[in-house]
């Protein structure tokens, strides 16, 4: 409001001074923390280094608190004023609410098992399963549901978009009354939305020659707005890494989706041009992005490298 604009942000000790509010250091990745604009949103700062949640009691513990893991936040507000908020923690997608943005609620799951997991433990569905990747050795789970999540709420329908399964990717998304426990969420009739790319392509094209493989490993980190008669997504997509090596990634890309028709839960379509802005390259940052409109002019804010993040302004083609 009044050109004040709020952002979201995983941060710690390491990436920036970050304590918990017990006056720990936080160790990598991080908590939450609040950073603000008072520019329209040209530049953000966080006027105070301590993460935003507080601790159920000092010390503060992640299995309860989560406070070394919650990353990748969407927050989105309803037209009664109460605001939404789902994170990743440990790749499973945690769900809470708040009335003023600030203190927030207890946490829920948004869906049981979820994370990473192995089917000796719990079974798993296709779409879930983690499969092989020519370029990874080792895998200790095989089934996948969650990592950064996103939100997106339309009157009293609250959508949560998670990733299902690995290698092929897919973009999987719950819905419900926002007005129910938040666990009780249901997954959507259509599943998935869409899938990345269904193999890795060539191990030895890189760059502008792997973009049809572009999104192979993971497709994630949902950021949804309506335009006219579509919804509009923005994700983030990992082809994995480019060398022998176990789990570290160094092909990452920003996409762009499109639901066919005037549905979330229906289908989509995936930008024949994707991945866009850049080509794929070692910047963990470029797939979590987000929309802003303001004054009618849609602004694209990701980052232009792993330690810098930029406002794109968009100009929407009348095609």
């Amino acid at each position: 409001e009044n050109g004040v604009y709020w952002s979201y942000l995983h941060a710690s000790d390491q990436s920036a001074g970050v304590i918990d509010q017990c006056g720990t250091p936080v160790t990598f990745p991080g908590c939450l923390t609040l950073w603000e604009s008072t520019d329209n949103g040209e530049t953000f700062d966080m006027p105070i280094s301590v993460c935003l949640m507080s601790c159920q009691q000092c010390p503060c513990d992640d299995q309860r608190d989560h406070i070394t893991a919650q990353q990748y936040p969407r927050v989105a507000q309803a037209n009664d004023g109460t605001w939404y908020m789902a994170y990743e923690w440990h790749a499973q997608t945690i769900l809470r609410t708040s009335q003023d943005g600030l203190v927030w609620s207890d946490w829920e799951y948004l869906t049981t098992p979820a994370g990473t997991w192995h089917t000796n433990d719990f079974p798993c569905s296709e779409l879930e399963r983690i499969g092989s990747h020519p370029n990874i050795r080792g895998e200790v789970h095989n089934c996948l549901l969650g990592a950064p999540p996103g939100i997106y709420i339309e009157d009293d329908m609250l959508y949560v978009f998670v990733s299902a399964g690995s290698a092929p990717g897919h973009m999987r998304c719950y819905k419900g009354n926002r007005h129910t426990p938040l666990d009780e969420l249901q997954r959507c009739d259509t599943d998935p939305l869409f899938a990345g790319a269904l193999e890795y392509g060539d191990v030895d094209l890189l760059g502008v020659d792997a973009h049809a493989f572009w999104d192979f490993r993971y497709v994630s980190s949902a950021e949804v707005t309506r335009i006219g008669d579509h919804y509009y997504m923005l994700y983030e997509g990992i082809r994995g890494p480019e060398e022998l090596e176990i789990g570290s990634d160094t092909q990452f890309g920003l996409g762009l989706a499109r639901s066919v028709t005037g549905q979330i839960d229906g289908t989509w379509e995936k930008f024949d041009g994707n991945p866009i802005i850049m080509d794929m390259q070692f910047n963990w940052g470029i797939g979590h992005a987000d929309l802003v409109i303001i004054d009618s002019v849609t602004y694209l804010y990701s980052a232009t490298s792993t330690e810098t993040r930029g406002r794109y302004r968009l100009v929407w083609s009348t095609d």
